[in-house]
């Protein structure tokens, strides 16, 4: 996938000050290159465009020109000192994508009595000049209000933590923007007949995200799954014992079928270059296919950890959800509500499988199940609960408009019993309460699953959210 971003970073100032004001110009360039310096470091994976400062309309068009020929996915608007609004227009209407206005002060202050105290009123105004950033802000967002251009202010200094974080979520944000337009998404199967919220526009969804959707055929798993030697099935049972803890009451005959089912899926994934897939299906009893998709959850899972997550259900929306949450280096496992515990006042969220095995608070139990709940058949299923501590779970949404939609909230995986039937279970904590977590969630309008990644994100999903032009709640 290609998540090798274009950012373009640059400053604006005025050519007049340069002759007033000695040195002005190079030190406000050397602000500007502090700034590529850093955020290079903070994100080595991307590629920082400088041009320096732009200090009249002519050299805007040309950097302009520049950073449209450059695909930048992200423009970084230095204001190193007041400039006009004509060195800023032709910039951003020419590569077209979101703008960040950084109005970050060298300093905190002025030091207004040592200024002061100078007495050589040409160096005291070059010092403000210096120090003035937050003059050209209102003339900016009010040019680009007027542009319909999207664009974000952060307001701060050169060292502020806190807007660097910003900063870093915008980078984060456009990042995730890029790999989801290079994202391969398989479709195996059909949805799970009657769960109409789970039913996706992929057309829609296809506008919004840029993904590329691939339509599979179950012949294609059962003739991979035909093809699979006793060599790789194997290895499989190795990495079975490998990446989870196998339940010695696991049944050989079961294991040696899902490891055979994991390698044919591991095939599909290869030859159609999936990066995440979703699937659901049913056959007749004693039907190739049902044999196939009743021993699926190990195979899924393993490919859930190792970076293409799988969602069951033909739960096409969350998938994304996953894969999100994927790229960000989040995990992003399947979940849906359980239960909810007012003794606790927690949340229970799990799944079925599959799971994103490298989030779990343990190793992830391979077992026996007699029964999918709901479902046809029997076979393995993996067991696991979230890692403690603080947690984003999130949803995309398609409301009765057709309109896409994220839906998010930040929590916490609390410690605590949950039920061990071979599933995904986990308790969630919310500032809000449950009560009111659950009500607002379910108002929102999303499916019935979310995926569930390790910390707190929600500065990033806002992001993203604006970086695609989408609307989003972040529930707390």
């Amino acid at each position: 996938m290609n998540t090798q971003l274009n950012i373009g970073l640059y400053g604006v100032g005025l050519d007049t000050y340069w002759e007033q004001f000695e040195g002005l110009f190079d030190r406000l360039q050397g602000n500007q290159t502090k700034i590529a310096t850093k955020v290079q470091g903070k994100h080595p994976d991307i590629n920082v465009i400088n041009t320096g400062i732009v200090d009249n309309p002519v050299k805007a068009r040309e950097v302009g020109d520049l950073l449209a020929r450059s695909e930048v996915e992200l423009i970084l608007l230095y204001v190193s000192t007041y400039a006009l609004s004509s060195t800023v227009l032709p910039v951003v209407q020419k590569s077209k994508v979101p703008v960040i206005v950084l109005n970050l002060q060298p300093r905190k202050a002025i030091d207004y009595e040592f200024l002061n105290k100078m007495g050589d009123r040409g160096k005291m105004t070059g010092e403000w000049l210096a120090n003035c950033q937050a003059c050209s802000a209102p003339e900016i967002a009010c040019v680009f209000n007027r542009a319909n251009i999207p664009y974000h202010i952060v307001t701060g200094t050169l060292d502020d933590d806190e807007a660097w974080a910003e900063i870093s979520d915008w980078i984060k944000a456009a990042q995730v923007a890029l790999a989801l337009r290079d994202t391969r998404i398989g479709v195996l199967g059909h949805y799970y007949g009657g769960m109409l919220d789970v039913y996706s526009d992929m057309t829609q969804l296809a506008s919004v995200f840029g993904s590329h959707f691939e339509l599979l055929e179950m012949c294609e798993v059962a003739k991979n799954r035909r093809e699979v030697t006793d060599e790789a099935i194997c290895a499989k049972l190795d990495q079975f014992s490998h990446d989870f803890i196998v339940d010695p009451s696991c049944d050989l005959g079961e294991l040696k079928r899902a490891a055979s089912t994991s390698v044919a899926l591991d095939k599909l994934v290869y030859k159609n270059k999936l990066n995440c897939m979703a699937y659901y299906y049913e056959g007749q009893d004693g039907n190739e296919y049902e044999d196939i998709v009743t021993s699926v959850i190990a195979g899924n899972t393993l490919l859930t950890m190792h970076g293409v997550p799988v969602a069951g259900e033909c739960e096409i929306k969350n998938v994304i959800a996953m894969k999100i949450m994927d790229i960000l280096g989040r995990g992003g496992s399947f979940s849906e509500f359980y239960a909810l515990d007012f003794n606790d006042d927690i949340v229970m969220l799990g799944h079925d499988g599959p799971a994103h095995a490298k989030i779990a608070e343990c190793k992830v139990e391979l077992v026996p199940l007699p029964i999918y709940h709901g479902k046809p058949g029997k076979g393995l299923s993996i067991q696991m609960s979230v890692k403690h501590g603080p947690v984003t779970i999130l949803s995309v949404v398609q409301d009765g408009d057709g309109k896409v939609k994220l839906l998010f909230a930040e929590g916490e995986s609390v410690p605590g019993p949950t039920l061990e039937i071979g599933n995904t279970n986990s308790r969630y904590r919310f500032s809000i309460g449950a009560k009111r977590f659950m009500n607002e969630w379910a108002t929102y309008g999303p499916a019935h699953h979310m995926a569930i990644g390790t910390g707190h994100f929600g500065g990033v999903l806002s992001k993203l959210a604006e970086v695609l032009s989408l609307e989003y709640k972040q529930i707390c």
